[in-house]
């Protein structure tokens, strides 16, 4: 039995990744600073050990006899890392052990792209799962339909993996996209946008990236691409291996249309070569997710499985934490949606969804500026223009302005007064400090009205402005006269 150290545990994959290999039966253990609910809860219920807080004492104590995994957020000056680098111990990326380890000799599932990975790398492992072919996954998030993000495969031959996979670098040692390590025998390319300005200068720089992500599928494979994004398109000209687009226009290999929706699910016609095939129901909503499950079909086709098969999953499908997922509903019918979404893009298809979804009821949008892209300038003109669907807009504080000089960083302040000029109600969070995010709460309590739908938009916690206005909501608003 092998025994690893997770340095860095608390992160959503390398939580999972850990589960995994402590399932299969090696010895895990790990440190985090600040580990909390939920990943402290997850590792607690799947018996991890783990140290909340750094220290050489931590590794001394355990001696891992196999490796030292180090997630992406760990960088030199680790204490834990110096010990280790010291100690000649064994260092290894963590999607370097996914591929050894739980990928190996597996048909492999990537799922790329700017936006929709979550959703699915999630959907195209239940459809497998759902046709008795138990995948194995690791997704970035917590898929409803498994409760875990990350398994080995079910078989021991001939199987499947699928994997989320990201374009970010894989450690500190090893600025590669993670998806360069996953050995892509069948690979989905959503869309290609500017993101991750922390470690891509340009959309160029990100382009090369899924250029040798391309050029990993071997002859035998399958790259699915967006049709309507032309980056995409673009950077498959090259591919050795067979190439289908999916999308909204019947020219492509895999297409849908008659798209409608109800409160519960859309619906749709698959059509294959522009020839209806079936007609399916999935629990998703937005053009963007019949996009998603447009790829997911495709994949999970290649795969094996017959379209009765599909047919049967998809109404089955539960969205992954965190994505247009349905907080509760409220006195006078507020209905409270958390969604991970903190690109200008992602905002804006989430609360088309929305208000496709919610038809007649006011959207109040609050995003929370939080990533090394959306902290600075780069999309102060897409911001501006990505809630639409929104009457009301609360902008949270800019996390950590610190990093960027005032020249680079995003100006709330221009942003309110151009959104202002759109008719909106404009709120600017976190202007004293001390009180935030109460005072996002203190806000809407007296704009709220009957059937709001409020939407909670952020890569990260939001400063726990959830359970905030889950009690608040719970004490009766009560509603503005119309």
């Amino acid at each position: 039995m092998s025994s690893f150290y997770f340095l860095g545990i608390g992160g959503t994959a390398m939580a999972s990744v850990a589960v995994a290999l402590s399932s299969a039966g090696h010895a895990v253990t790990g440190s985090d600073s600040q580990l909390y609910p939920p990943m402290s809860s997850f590792l607690d219920q799947h018996n991890i050990p783990y140290c909340n807080g750094f220290s050489e004492k931590n590794i001394e104590r355990v001696s891992p006899d196999t490796a030292i995994v180090v997630g992406n957020a760990i960088s030199r000056g680790n204490v834990e890392l110096e010990y280790a680098l010291e100690q000649h111990l064994e260092l290894v990326a963590m999607p370097d052990l996914v591929r050894h380890h739980l990928i190996g000799k597996n048909t492999s599932i990537v799922v790329a792209g700017t936006h929709g990975k979550t959703t699915t790398t999630s959907l195209v492992a239940w459809l497998l799962e759902d046709g008795g072919l138990k995948p194995g996954f690791l997704v970035g998030g917590i898929p409803e339909n498994f409760s875990l993000g990350c398994r080995a495969s079910g078989r021991s031959e001939e199987g499947f993996f699928v994997t989320e996979g990201d374009e970010y670098d894989t450690a500190f040692f090893d600025k590669r996209s993670k998806f360069l390590l996953y050995r892509p025998d069948i690979a989905i390319i959503n869309n290609i946008e500017f993101d991750h300005a922390d470690i891509f200068d340009s959309l160029e720089d990100i382009k090369r990236s899924f250029r040798l992500f391309v050029n990993l599928v071997p002859r035998n494979g399958l790259l699915l691409l967006n049709s309507d994004d032309p980056v995409a398109l673009d950077i498959a000209t090259r591919a050795y291996c067979k190439v289908e687009r999916f999308g909204l226009n019947s020219a492509c290999e895999w297409s849908a249309a008659n798209i409608r929706s109800d409160n519960e699910a859309s619906t749709f016609d698959l059509l294959r070569h522009g020839a209806v095939i079936a007609t399916l129901r999935i629990p998703l909503f937005g053009n963007y997710n019949i996009m998603n499950a447009l790829a997911a079909i495709a994949a999970a086709t290649r795969s094996g499985l017959s379209i009765e098969a599909i047919t049967h999953a998809m109404p089955l499908f539960l969205r992954p934490k965190r994505r247009m997922e349905i907080v509760g509903t409220y006195n006078h019918n507020i209905t409270l949606i958390e969604d991970f979404a903190h690109h200008p893009t992602a905002i804006r298809v989430t609360l088309e969804a929305l208000a496709q979804r919610y038809a007649g009821r006011r959207v109040i949008a609050c995003f929370e500026p939080r990533s090394n892209t959306t902290t600075r300038n780069i999309f102060q003109q897409e911001l501006s223009e990505c809630f639409g669907p929104a009457s009301i807009v609360v902008m949270g504080k800019v996390h950590r302005p610190d990093r960027y000089a005032p020249d680079k960083s995003l100006n709330t302040a221009r942003l309110k007064d151009e959104l202002e000029k759109q008719g909106k109600i404009l709120f600017l969070a976190g202007q004293d400090g001390a009180n935030y995010p109460a005072d996002i709460v203190e806000f809407l309590q007296p704009q709220l009205q009957e059937g709001d739908v409020i939407a909670l938009l952020s890569n990260g916690s939001f400063g726990g402005l959830k359970q905030m206005l889950m009690e608040r909501l719970d004490m009766r608003f009560e509603p503005v006269a119309e």
